[in-house]
């Protein structure tokens, strides 16, 4: 009985057996958030099971399963320990003033006759500031609508802008987890595949502007209901010291990133600018800072919108989604390692016979990720690791992989009712998902404007290229 369940000879899976793995992991998620609301941890966990069941069935031993668990999580050790820096400097940059001081200088962009993309701008502020799309939506966010509606602005398109800037800083920030996911999953850095997304990311949040401003010269108004806006202003002035001194540490993050500096030392140095504002500063000690930078930060003006937006951040901050990346990691590494992945890659990469075609299944495998698994970073581990082998045989570098993957897996979780973006999102700005769907223009364009690129072959970068992206086309790519 057992000789039939497994085999003593190691063989290739088939796509049936592959696919069993794949529904488990699915169906586990699925059940585990949709239906019980639950982390989906354990629940991949369950599908790392299912998998090492599979390779046994194919004759794997099991040192070669564990070695693709091993090999998976050291893959992702350089996107851990950035997660951790990444964590700390969020604590001490609120604490520094740092954010505090952005997201002021931002809300001052307001104004009632450019109103959209005037929101479109300060979200994108406040999510490149602290990397999170979730955090500038509920706070930020929840002001714009109220302000939007007093100015007779109809909800869904105050969503839908609030939702492109808060997007566009979630995928190009450096403080943001599925900014640092998406690079190491398809196996580049940071800084490179920050750049490489610029092309696309500006034509992308361009388009977005022109529209909001068209938009909102149609629907403006009176000026009135900035009151919370300004209530928050002087809330951010009476617990900090706003100074233009305290742009200095993004702006030195943002240098090191041009001069191609590697990332962990990168923001590590964005940390000790922080640290340094923070003593000097905002009279903080040493103590304190020690605490915010492994704690976070835990806001008590008094102002709900305030606290919500600055209590973050914090090496304790980032365990959670570094068990999720370890947990998806081993899963990916099993599937890798005993060829379960490839299988199913090779099945879908016979219809991906070019260049284009290979972007527009990544493309798609990343958005269908978000629509079956309900979670952003299963999307991007599912269409980086599900493609990283097929780009590098093709002769296109890891940043178009990325890119292309963070074009759609990080924008379009908002736009799936089920999913956990889509469903956080609706209930926090009170607008049906399938509402702002049609006015978040930032987030259906990004993967329109990627397969564009991959198509017509705009800075799609070369294996080889040199370091300047200077390469326009991969020579010899097939149209």
């Amino acid at each position: 009985m057992i000789h039939r369940l497994f085999s003593p000879v190691q063989r290739p899976p088939t796509l049936t057996e592959a696919l069993i793995s794949l529904i488990a992991l699915v169906v586990g998620i699925g059940v585990s958030i949709v239906v019980y609301g639950l982390d989906p941890q354990i629940p991949m966990l369950l599908g790392v099971i299912v998998a090492s069941l599979v390779a046994l069935r194919c004759g794997y031993r099991w040192d070669d399963i564990q070695e693709g668990m091993v090999r998976g999580i050291h893959n992702a050790l350089p996107a851990l320990i950035i997660l951790m820096v990444v964590g700390v400097l969020i604590g001490v940059w609120i604490q520094a003033g740092v954010v505090p001081t952005l997201i002021s200088y931002g809300l001052k962009l307001l104004s009632p006759t450019i109103f959209l993309p005037a929101a479109v701008v300060i979200c994108a502020i406040s999510s490149l500031a602290t990397g999170s799309s979730w955090g500038t939506s509920g706070t930020l966010g929840v002001a714009l609508m109220g302000i939007g509606g007093s100015l007779g602005i109809p909800l869904p398109l105050v969503a839908g802008a609030v939702l492109s800037g808060a997007y566009f800083g979630d995928k190009m920030s450096p403080l943001s987890d599925t900014t640092n996911l998406a690079p190491a999953m398809a196996g580049t850095d940071l800084f490179s595949h920050i750049k490489h997304m610029s092309y696309t990311t500006g034509v992308s949040i361009g388009l977005t502007l022109v529209i909001e401003m068209a938009l909102s010269l149609y629907y403006s108004g009176t000026s009135g209901g900035l009151e919370r806006v300004e209530v928050m202003q002087q809330t951010l002035a009476a617990h900090y010291v706003i100074n233009p001194v305290l742009l200095l540490p993004p702006l030195l993050v943002l240098f090191v990133s041009y001069k191609r500096l590697p990332a962990i030392p990168g923001i590590t140095l964005g940390v000790i600018a922080g640290g340094l504002c923070a003593l000097g500063m905002q009279g903080a000690g040493y103590a304190e800072l020690m605490q915010v930078a492994f704690g976070g930060v835990t806001s008590d003006t008094g102002v709900e919108a305030v606290d919500s937006l600055l209590s973050r951040g914090g090496l304790n901050s980032m365990f959670y989604t570094i068990s999720l990346v370890i947990v998806a990691m081993m899963f990916g590494g099993v599937m890798e390692r005993t060829q379960q992945l490839r299988t199913i890659a090779e099945t879908i990469l016979k219809a991906a016979r070019t260049r284009g075609s290979l972007i527009l299944s990544t493309v798609l495998t990343s958005i269908g990720a978000n629509v079956v698994l309900c979670d952003q970073y299963m999307a991007i581990v599912m269409g980086a690791r599900t493609y990283a082998e097929a780009y590098r045989e093709r002769g296109l570098a890891p940043e178009n992989l990325s890119r292309a993957v963070e074009d759609s897996a990080t924008v379009t979780a908002n736009l799936v009712p089920w999913n956990s973006g889509g469903a956080y999102q609706a209930a926090t700005l009170g607008v049906a998902t399938i509402a702002y769907l049609p006015f978040n223009f930032f987030c259906w364009l990004s993967p329109l404007v990627t397969v564009l690129y991959g198509y017509t072959g705009w800075t799609i970068k070369p294996l080889a290229a040199p370091e300047d992206d200077a390469t326009p086309e991969v020579p010899g790519a097939k149209e």
